[in-house]
């Protein structure tokens, strides 16, 4: 991973310096919130995949900070990409607010813009052309009926997002709290949880990761250790099991508990390591996501655009997969 950022990183430099792509392609960015979570690994798949079926019409320059954090550097990148004037960027905002002066930029220097996997904030949708990926509310709502199927009584619970400014987590908490309470919040990221169909959020949570997979167990070990009779646990992203053997020295103790439903364990996204901890019993639901084909789809909108064909719709949703440990086998879409 180390050589895979320096190279990105080295790569980045020298086209900001001034070295020219060949004249006879478009160059189209994809900026993740970060470059080091398997789950934009999957999105850059299909940003290359899509440019390998182009013939040679275009490039997938896929670049982005190399760690989580607020959205600064993310920022800059889109600043330096609208600088260098590629042909079309990509990106999916770690703070939704933060990136319109990236956004604004573009804009008027007439170089178009798609959000995936994250978008803009309401008021700020004129300055991209659509966005790509899922829907995030669905997520959220998809998480909930997981946990009342499990806990049709409701229960305690802690939610644990990703960054506070993030627009897609914010939509997510809204879709597991509006799930749970029955009733539609009037904003993100909803209204907290106070016995609705009882359910309560317990006091210190939600709990936000800014993408520290790391601190994403801690979080939950902490949590545990100070009320270990907690009902529900659900995660707006598979941040834990993103480190797979920290997550099971975290989980393990406490597999007992989720396999008679005592904890209602359910986590966002469905990527290979993740469903290899679910069969485990480390939890109870995925509700996954689609990166490769935002990827994908977001490079060939971006070619079909230049080739004089419309813009795609906005919002063009990528779907979801809802697994359980009863459809593991059959969860994911081919």
């Amino acid at each position: 991973m180390k050589r895979t950022l320096v190279g990105a990183a080295v790569a980045f430099s020298a086209l900001l310096a001034g070295q020219a792509y060949a004249q006879d392609k478009f160059v189209f960015a994809l900026v993740p919130k970060n470059m080091n979570n398997p789950f934009y690994d999957q999105a850059r798949d299909g940003c290359k995949k899509a440019e390998a079926d182009s013939n040679g019409a275009f490039e997938c320059m896929y670049i982005g900070p190399g760690e989580h954090g607020g959205g600064e550097e993310q920022v800059q990148i889109v600043q330096d990409l609208v600088a260098k004037k590629v042909d079309a960027i990509g990106v999916s905002p770690s703070n939704a607010a933060a990136i319109t002066v990236a956004l604004e930029a573009a804009k008027e220097a007439g170089i178009p813009v798609i959000t995936w996997d994250s978008d803009v904030l309401p008021e700020n949708k004129g300055l991209r052309v659509a966005y790509i990926g899922t829907h995030n509310y669905e997520i959220g709502t998809n998480l909930a009926k997981i946990l009342s199927s499990v806990k049709p009584e409701g229960g305690t619970i802690c939610i644990q997002s990703g960054g506070a400014a993030a627009a897609n987590h914010n939509e997510r908490m809204k879709g597991v709290r509006d799930g749970l309470s029955g009733k539609e919040s009037a904003e993100s990221p909803g209204e907290r949880l106070t016995g609705q169909n009882g359910w309560t959020e317990i006091d210190g949570c939600p709990l936000y990761t800014n993408d520290d997979f790391p601190l994403s167990v801690q979080q939950f070990q902490d949590l545990m250790g100070k009320v270990p009779d907690l009902d529900a646990f659900t995660a707006t992203g598979g941040f834990p099991q993103f480190v797979p053997d920290a997550n099971r020295a975290a989980v393990t103790p406490y597999k007992d508990k989720i396999a008679s439903k005592e904890l209602a364990l359910v986590i966002a996204d469905t990527l290979p390591v993740q469903i290899d901890q679910m069969k485990e019993g480390l939890s109870l639901g995925q509700v996954g996501q689609r990166p490769f084909e935002m990827g994908y789809k977001v490079m060939m909108a971006f070619k079909d655009m230049k080739d004089g064909k419309p813009a795609p719709a906005d919002p063009t949703y990528t779907g979801l997969d809802v697994c359980t440990p009863e459809n593991v086998d059959t969860c994911i879409a081919k």
